[in-house]
């Protein structure tokens, strides 16, 4: 399968979010970028506005204002759609965030957010990872937020190591990855004040010699979870059981996310941090609908 390109020249590209009727916004990590972008019909690229710092995930409310994670100094930044900044958050007072990735909004209006457990520039220079990448002090963790305040309800896990890619599935139980193991983590967090973590499954294939781990993830109307493997060039698709039923081939080998078309009933974007360009695949299904609450 070969996706067809919709944008070149989008640097570094990361969240996209799809819209109803047809455009897409993303962001662009690059540091000369840094940037919020929409690409609208025929393939154009609208820069919308700039969060400071390396914007890397992003998801929209009821509202139509996007949330950035990746702000300046670290932070999770609310944006207007002309590009206005709304809201700027910085974490915990005694523990900030120290690389927010992504993001979603839960079935209760609550934002859910991964943060990596390292400094950016302490971890990678452009896009060149450090050798020593699978040995780092990681903290990562996963917030539950409260979008209004921007204040942290919940700590839901820390420890992890280079918190990833986020997702909830029909069921509203909250699914979120592991680059540096390629886990796949399951949390019941309705059911318990302690939300209940299980190992869902791994979406690395073999014992690679170089960086590989998951990266943005989202589930199909379908059940399956579709999760972009970064270094792997592939989009790696899990059962209902966390088996791997499927990789589906990207153009290029460092897919950043993926995002399921909302204009039509399938296929999805998905982003790719070295060939800088959204590609759009031909699915069999449409997405998940994403909760977009009124703020």
């Amino acid at each position: 399968m070969v996706g067809r390109v919709i944008c070149k020249g989008v640097m570094e590209p990361e969240g996209p979010v799809c819209l109803s009727d047809g455009q897409v916004y993303l962001v662009e990590m690059a540091k000369n970028r840094a940037c919020v972008s929409l690409v609208d019909l025929k393939g154009h690229r609208h820069e919308i506005g700039r969060p400071g710092g390396r914007p890397n995930g992003l998801t929209i409310d009821g509202n139509g204002n996007l949330w950035i994670a990746g702000g300046e100094n670290e932070a999770l930044v609310c944006m207007s759609p002309n590009g206005e900044v709304l809201s700027t958050f910085f974490g915990p007072k005694n523990d900030p965030y120290l690389w927010p990735n992504d993001l979603a909004f839960g079935p209760n209006g609550l934002l859910y957010m991964t943060d990596s457990g390292i400094l950016p520039d302490d971890f990678i220079d452009g896009q060149s990872i450090r050798n020593d990448y699978k040995s780092c002090p990681f903290n990562g963790r996963v917030f539950e937020i409260d979008p209004i305040n921007g204040a942290i309800l919940r700590i839901l896990d820390n420890g992890l190591k280079f918190t990833n890619g986020i997702a909830f599935d029909s069921q509203d139980k909250l699914y979120v990855n592991e680059t540096i193991t390629g886990n796949v983590y399951c949390y019941d967090i309705f059911s318990n004040t302690t939300p209940t973590k299980t190992l869902f499954g791994n979406v690395i294939d073999g014992i690679p010699e170089s960086f590989v781990g998951p990266d943005g993830m989202a589930f199909g109307l379908d059940g399956l979870l579709y999760c972009a493997v970064f270094g792997q060039g592939n989009i790696t698709v899990l059962d209902t059981h966390g088996d791997v039923v499927d990789r589906i081939k990207t153009n290029g080998q460092t897919p950043t996310n993926i995002a399921f078309l909302e204009h039509e009933d399938h296929g999805a974007v998905v982003t790719d941090l070295g060939k800088c360009e959204l590609e759009e695949l031909n699915l069999p299904c449409g997405g998940q609908p994403l909760h977009k609450p009124l703020i």
